[in-house]
């Protein structure tokens, strides 16, 4: 369920390292209306004028002027599960150095990546005017979140929405990540769970080695390469039974929260953590899904 890379589309490492290690806030895009990728440099000149404009509460700046800010809009072909893919578009918000510190470089301060990974499907049946790019992650300050966004529904009629994670797709995660090969791995399995109806917040940290979790794992899948409800149900199951008999904590009767493995870390709040690139386009699979399942 998790190929290393996509059949269809070998991606180069390199160019999709910028998501690796950092946090990423997930949001479902609806199509965009009108866009394209041979506009992009037209569309970095106008978000530009457009944050300036934020910025300086409602104050017209001309398009072309240097402004504080620096926006970049490209396009990355690697980040795609097939070539039917629409290629993804990476917005970056930079902070320009002042003239006294000219050969200083610019500090990039938002990314937001707009992609659609193996979700060719979605685009089948939309008009051709429309631009299918369900999921996109950001990382940065919520203010420039809300700016980038606004400019992109008004100027392709879109609508944005965060992308929380429901309890039963990260024990997806769990599972999935759980049985995928790392070459080498300290970091242990760790679940977070929430216990629900106190007056006071309370977490489960419930941490499993991965050889161990693995081995669990490797029990309960019947079919390499597949996975079913069933097995999901069945591997979590073990892991609370395993967890009652030495605390006499029921796990099922709270939340599950979070889920970090050393494939990537999710909370259900719609934050993701990447952490290995080989496995970066089976993750990015599952978020688009996710994203797809919001919108439709």
């Amino acid at each position: 369920l998790f190929p290393p890379t996509p059949p269809q589309h070998n991606a180069d490492p390199q160019k999709t390292a910028f998501l690796l290690r950092k946090q990423w806030t997930l949001y479902s895009v609806t199509p965009l209306y009108g866009f394209s990728s041979a506009h992009l440099k037209h569309y970095a000149r106008l978000l530009s004028a457009f944050t300036a404009a934020e910025k300086q509460k409602g104050l017209a700046v001309e398009v072309g002027v240097e402004l504080d800010i620096k926006v970049t809009v490209s396009n990355i072909p690697d980040l795609k599960g097939s070539d039917r893919d629409q290629d993804a578009i990476l917005v970056q918000l930079s902070l320009r150095s002042s003239a006294s510190q000219k050969n200083s470089e610019d500090k990039l301060v938002w990314s937001g990546c707009f992609c659609c990974v193996s979700g060719d499907h979605l685009s089948e049946n939309l008009p051709e005017d429309f631009t299918c790019l369900p999921l996109f992650l950001v990382n940065g300050a919520e203010g420039y979140t809300s700016i980038v966004g606004s400019w992109f529904q008004k100027t392709f009629d879109c609508c944005f929405r965060r992308l929380a994670i429901s309890p039963l797709n990260l024990s997806w995660m769990a599972a999935m990540w759980t049985g995928c090969q790392v070459d080498k791995t300290t970091s242990a399995m760790e679940l977070v769970f929430s216990a629900p109806c106190l007056p006071y917040p309370l977490d489960i940290s419930y941490a499993i080695h991965p050889e161990d979790a693995k081995a669990l794992w490797d029990t309960v899948q019947k079919t390499p390469g597949e996975i079913t409800q069933e097995e999901v149900d069945v591997f979590m199951d073990c892991l609370y039974s395993h967890f009652h008999r030495h605390f006499k904590i029921h796990l099922s009767a709270t939340k599950l929260v979070k889920v970090s493995t050393a494939i990537a870390s999710a909370h259900c709040d719609g934050i993701i953590k990447f952490l290995q690139s080989k496995y970066l386009a089976g993750v990015l699979t599952l978020l688009t899904e996710l994203a797809i399942s919001q919108i439709q």
